[in-house]
């Protein structure tokens, strides 16, 4: 009697101390080789299997009432922030750009060249890209201790950096669904511009890298996560941050029959103000379809 209860003692103590040993392995990081202590307190795993919420089916009989808007998200305000950092990667975080750069190099995007138009109508290859990232290229003579000329050295002063892309243009389509009774949004393209001091000129440019069709990038922004400022618990995606309209911009450009933008007919305080007319614009034809 004495040995089976000994023996059942046993048994719970070896089982308590596998779990003991279980419970101290506590998984590492996906996007390491080796298993490596989680720098968490559970597994992130909601965000590898989320997809974008899919649009509502909508008709052209529906829309009764449509306009096409560019605008441009500046990372530098304190609500667009989220988009710019981390400059340098972490484990499951990454700037917006890092984020469009790592899914282009990967083949899960296709960038558009945006020198042509902005219409997605000429793919650009990751080769393409590269090129374009590194910039002209210039030689530089180099020499030994002793003035002997060993060659040239080719170098790209205007090479794309991280952190040097501080703004996202948008290019979207307003319209009013009157199924829903509802003044409704689509993001069609987004552009992440460049800002640099040209090594040439020594002066500050700005240039839109290339253009991205928004509903193909959907399902690679649902995988990313963004920053929360108010819980870390919460995280959200790149999409939920579009979809939920949760970032600040301003308009500059509107469908017009001289395809300009504003800056082209209005400068400082007066552009701004162009931009305010053409948002309350798309609100008052929603509320003037409507009577209180």
């Amino acid at each position: 009697m004495n040995k089976n209860i000994f023996k059942i003692f046993g048994i719970i103590a070896l089982s308590l101390s596998v779990t003991v040993v279980t419970a101290q392995v506590i998984g590492g990081s996906s996007q390491s080789a080796v298993n490596t202590p989680r720098d968490n307190v559970f597994d992130e795993i909601h965000v590898e299997f989320k997809k974008p919420v899919p649009y509502p089916p909508l008709r052209q009989a529906d829309v009764m009432y449509k306009k096409r808007v560019w605008q441009k998200i500046d990372f530098r305000e304190k609500m667009n922030q989220p988009f710019y950092y981390p400059i340098v990667n972490h484990v499951g975080w990454k700037s917006f750009m890092a984020t469009l750069i790592d899914a282009l190099k990967a083949g899960e995007l296709t960038a558009y060249d945006d020198r042509i138009d902005d219409e997605f109508t000429t793919p650009l290859t990751w080769a393409d890209m590269e090129n374009r990232l590194k910039g002209q290229a210039d030689s530089i003579d180099q020499y030994d201790q002793r003035g002997v000329f060993l060659g040239k050295k080719i170098t790209y002063p205007d090479e794309y950096q991280p952190g040097e892309v501080k703004s996202v243009k948008l290019k979207e389509i307003w319209y009013f669904d009157k199924q829903r009774s509802q003044m409704m949004v689509r993001i069609l393209g987004l552009g992440p511009v460049r800002e640099f001091v040209d090594t040439q000129t020594k002066q500050k440019r700005e240039e839109t890298l290339f253009w991205i069709y928004f509903p193909d990038a959907r399902p690679v922004l649902a995988k990313s996560v963004v920053f929360n400022n108010k819980n870390g618990g919460a995280r959200l995606t790149y999409d939920d941050v579009f979809w939920k309209r949760l970032f600040d911009s301003y308009v500059y450009k509107e469908e017009n029959v001289y395809d300009r933008e504003i800056s082209q007919y209005a400068m400082g305080m007066d552009a701004l103000l162009e931009s305010n007319r053409i948002k309350n614009e798309i609100f008052e034809m929603e509320q003037s379809l409507w009577e209180y």
